[in-house]
């Protein structure tokens, strides 16, 4: 059996982005890449055909830490022939759809990646130092040993305590364009969320409501429909100062931060707001739309009704203290993502560091095993790398990390200062 360098679990954009960095390494560093879909697929149920990345196209697998990459979005599209129409776009945002086709286009020049090889088990060697993964696939259990690894399983949909079971058809919006066409069948639908997805699924279902005749509702446990905060000196706090700064707070605060910076990751890209209010005022005009929007709702309580078909939900208005139900036949349930340990970790759990919440208690060099350079996490560190951990213009800097602690040396170079802002307060006397 080889003994690779490493072995990376999990193939969404930011290990793709570490299979792409670390290919030029040949000689240097061995990896492995396991997914265990046949094939690489991003979050193919909001692949809306107007959906757009939140983040510039400089934030595609490498170009932020290696410009000259020949995986960069920019090669995609001259390599596909639509490099001078995105230029004459105008739009540094890409859209969605095109983002997954040039990941599958990388994905698709790199030696090291085995699809279909679902993993079920890692343990750990003590007298060899080493790991071994354990997957199955289509012909049977292949078994994967290595010096290191690297999780990037993603972080899988949450729904709510009070749906789990519920029964009926309800959806996490994680499957919604592969359920839509049933969806838009229904006599009303209601959309449950705060953030992006919410938004996008909103406006593609009011886009189409004529056609179809539901009724439409949204709910929103925030006091609004809060944009996504994207003023530049925000921006700086996804720079590398900050992340020292959030890293070396005290685990209370940073939770209590992690709350309260939602709207820095979590929000809803603006123009979608003002295109939203736009189609409603342009349907109003002839008349009340079949929609209602309802802000400060939390979803406390749900039941199905299998005679008729029905949900019932009980929203708890927070300013006014005040409790209502909403009756819907369609549920899209857009409450995100949270990170789980996996099951396959079980046999290694005593080689993972935990903090006081139970969570990986990850290092600010990406590795959560006691030994600090053993096993190293893609996403899933809000609560200790800030926004950071979710920003796909942060994965190239996160993985020149990992590169650099699997090598022993900084092969991309990591920006140490880029922001005018200090986070912390100074030492001593300011002039």
């Amino acid at each position: 059996m080889t003994t690779h360098d490493f072995v990376a679990i999990g193939l969404g954009p930011y290990n793709l982005g570490l299979a792409c960095l670390t290919a030029p390494l040949t000689g240097e560093l061995d990896g492995l890449f396991l997914e265990s879909r046949p094939e690489f697929s991003w979050h193919p149920g909001m692949l809306l055909d107007s959906a757009t990345l939140q983040t510039p196209f400089m934030a595609d697998l490498v170009t932020l830490a290696d410009p000259t990459s020949p995986y960069s979005f920019l090669n995609y599209l001259k390599e596909n022939g639509r490099l001078y129409p995105f230029y004459i776009r105008e739009l540094f945002y890409p859209v969605r759809a095109e983002y997954d086709a040039y990941c599958r286009w990388a994905a698709g020049r790199l030696p090291g990646i085995r699809f279909g090889q679902h993993v079920t088990l890692v343990e750990y060697d003590e007298r060899r130092a080493l790991y071994t993964v354990t997957a199955e696939t289509a012909d049977g259990t292949v078994r994967h040993r290595a010096r290191h690894l690297v999780l990037g399983t993603g972080t899988p949909p949450h729904l709510p305590e009070v749906c789990r079971g519920l029964g009926g058809d309800l959806l996490h919006n994680s499957r919604y364009l592969e359920e839509k066409q049933a969806l838009q069948r229904k006599e009303s639908i209601t959309v449950v969320g705060s953030g992006q997805s919410a938004a996008e699924i909103y406006y593609d279902l009011l886009s189409e409501q004529e056609q179809h005749g539901y009724r439409l509702t949204w709910v929103t446990r925030s006091p609004r429909f809060f944009p996504l905060e994207y003023t530049k000196l925000t921006l700086e706090l996804t720079s590398p100062e900050y992340v020292d700064y959030f890293h070396a707070l005290p685990e209370e605060t940073r939770y209590r931060l992690e709350s309260e910076q939602k709207a820095l990751f979590k929000g809803i890209d603006a123009d979608l707001i003002n295109a939203i209010h736009d189609l409603l005022y342009r349907r109003s005009i002839h008349g009340p739309v079949p929609t209602r929007l309802f802000t400060n709702s939390e979803l406390r309580a749900a039941s199905y009704d299998d005679a008729t078909g029905r949900y019932t939900l009980g929203l708890h208005h927070a300013e006014q203290d005040r409790g209502y139900t909403v009756s819907t036949e369609g549920l899209v349930l857009a409450t995100g993502y949270r990170h789980r340990v996996p099951e396959f970790l079980a046999p290694v759990r005593d080689r993972i560091r935990l903090d006081g919440h139970g969570r990986p208690d990850v290092a600010r060099n990406y590795a959560i095993d006691t030994t600090g350079r053993g096993i190293f996490l893609q996403n899933g560190g809000t609560h200790t790398h800030s926004i950071t951990s979710p920003d796909l213009g942060m994965g190239a800097y996160r993985n020149s990390w990992i590169i650099r602690e699997l090598l022993g040396r900084e092969v991309y170079p990591i920006e140490k200062a880029i922001a005018y802002q200090e986070f912390g307060a100074p030492e001593g006397l300011v002039a």
